[in-house]
């Protein structure tokens, strides 16, 4: 059975002023639904036809990169889209993240440092991540479509810094939408949520 393309959580103009309508179109209508279009002709006819997403990209990984690399951001943005929502960010994190990255990251300040440091600092396409890897949270970056998937990880949250995910709206300045991401866009509880389907290790 082909992928499809989830829809938007929300209104195209939801996010505004920090993620403008026109952003979440191309994005969405144009990006995400290409990546999901590229995925089913790859598979069709070979032996990733019919799995898991997740079982597509971790068998891919490093084998067949137009196959990865879909599959990939397919699960990427599947995610991104609810890590969103209209009056989020700020520090409403729900206890039980809460407590694990005061254990892990050195408290919420911190760890919003070093997440803003990790999307800042990701060389070119890729993504910062909040990632749950052997019981531990760690801040992480991955290049183009990687996730903590590939690297023993279970992602809690994601930041897509590829430039089509802010350049309408905030052009070179990178570490401006991140902030505003962070501090107006998080979606907490889909953390939570991610937090509760992390795999058992």
């Amino acid at each position: 059975m082909a992928f499809e393309l989830v829809p938007l959580p929300y209104a195209y103009d939801s996010l505004q002023p920090y993620m403008s309508a026109e952003t979440l179109e191309y994005h969405h209508d144009k990006h995400h639904k290409a990546y999901v279009d590229k995925l089913n002709d790859l598979i069709k006819g070979t032996d990733y036809e019919g799995k898991e997403l997740e079982t597509i990209i971790k068998e891919s990984f490093g084998k067949d990169a137009g196959v990865f690399n879909n599959a990939a951001q397919n699960f990427n943005h599947i995610h991104f889209w609810p890590w969103m929502t209209k009056d989020g960010g700020g520090k409403k994190v729900p206890g039980a993240v809460l407590a694990l990255i005061d254990r892990d990251l050195g408290g919420f300040d911190k760890f919003r440092e070093d997440f803003l440091a990790a999307g800042a600092g990701q060389f070119g396409s890729g993504w910062a991540w909040l990632t749950l890897k052997d019981g531990k949270l760690e801040v992480t970056k991955t290049p183009n479509g990687e996730n903590p998937l590939v690297h023993g990880g279970w992602p809690l949250l994601g930041c897509d810094v590829w430039e089509h995910s802010y350049y309408i709206d905030y052009r070179n300045a990178r570490p401006k939408y991140l902030e505003a991401w962070f501090d107006n866009l998080i979606n907490w509880e889909h953390v939570e949520e991610m937090y509760a389907q992390a795999p058992s290790s």
